[in-house]
Parts: C-alpha cells; sequence; structure tokens
C-alpha cells in the first residue's frame, strides 16, 4: 500500500482526538496531544501525534512535523525526569512495511532500563494495569 493513501478517519487515534475512545494523557495542546500507549514496550512508552489528520510523517505538514517533535523532546526531558531511565528511545513508523500499526502520524517514546526488558515493536503485546497507567501518566505529566 502507498505511504501517501487517503487517511482513515475511524483509526484509533482519531477516535481518542475526537474522545470517542479514552486515553491516558500526558500533554495536550491545540495540535499536538500524547498519552501512554496501553500496549507498551517499556514502562512510561508513550504515544505523540498530531491532531490534523495524515497517515504518516511523509504526508504531514512541515510546521506540524516541527510542533510534534518540539512536544516529543519536552515529554522526554519529562520521562526522564519522572521515571529516570537508563535510556530512551524515540522511534516512528511510516508505512506497514516499516512496522506502522496505526495510520496516524505518530512518536513512540520508550524509556529503556538497564535490568528490565524491553518488549520489540512487533513481539507479543503487553499489558499494564489501567490503575498504573493512571499513576504513570500523571508522575510524567507532573514533570512538564
Amino acid at each position: 500500500m502507498p505511504l501517501l493513501d487517503n487517511y482513515n478517519n475511524d483509526n484509533i487515534f482519531a477516535k481518542i482526538i475526537r474522545g470517542e475512545m479514552p486515553c491516558h494523557k500526558i500533554y495536550e495542546d491545540e495540535g499536538v496531544l500524547s498519552f501512554l500507549d496501553i500496549f507498551p514496550q517499556s514502562e512510561g512508552h508513550t504515544i505523540v501525534i498530531p491532531k490534523k489528520p495524515s497517515r504518516n510523517l511523509l504526508g504531514t505538514n512541515a510546521k506540524d512535523i516541527g510542533r510534534v517533535f518540539g512536544a516529543v523532546q519536552r515529554i522526554s526531558k519529562a520521562i526522564n525526569a519522572a521515571l529516570n531511565p537508563d535510556g530512551i528511545t524515540i522511534t516512528q513508523f511510516n508505512g506497514s512495511a516499516a512496522g506502522q500499526t496505526v495510520f496516524h502520524t505518530h512518536v513512540h517514546i520508550i524509556p529503556c532500563y538497564n535490568k528490565k526488558t524491553t518488549i520489540s515493536h512487533n513481539e507479543e503485546k503487553s499489558t499494564i494495569a489501567d490503575e498504573k497507567l493512571v499513576v504513570l501518566a500523571k508522575q510524567i505529566a507532573s514533570k512538564l
């Protein structure tokens, strides 16, 4: 499937933006939304998305990319302050062949810990209890 195909307004991130699906919000402004991944690769795995519809980075307005990556930096600093990981992976996928599974532009911020295993993006998904996600979201957001 080509990387610049039409945007699907029924993807999960579009539903989250419209308030049709819940999320554990970390940050929001007029153009960007950030929330915890419900299938995290590690504790504190966060997603950052533009609110404007775009399938992937190749179809995203340059100004929106700037806003998203500005938020990625701020949120990464907050994750670092709140969770004290040993490292942070920041990654972004474009197209199913590259590993993209939700076709709305998004960036993953994945805290990495020396003594904990990080689950690969394509491996079986882990889950964290909703109560723990609520605590994590508040903990990270408090550092913004």
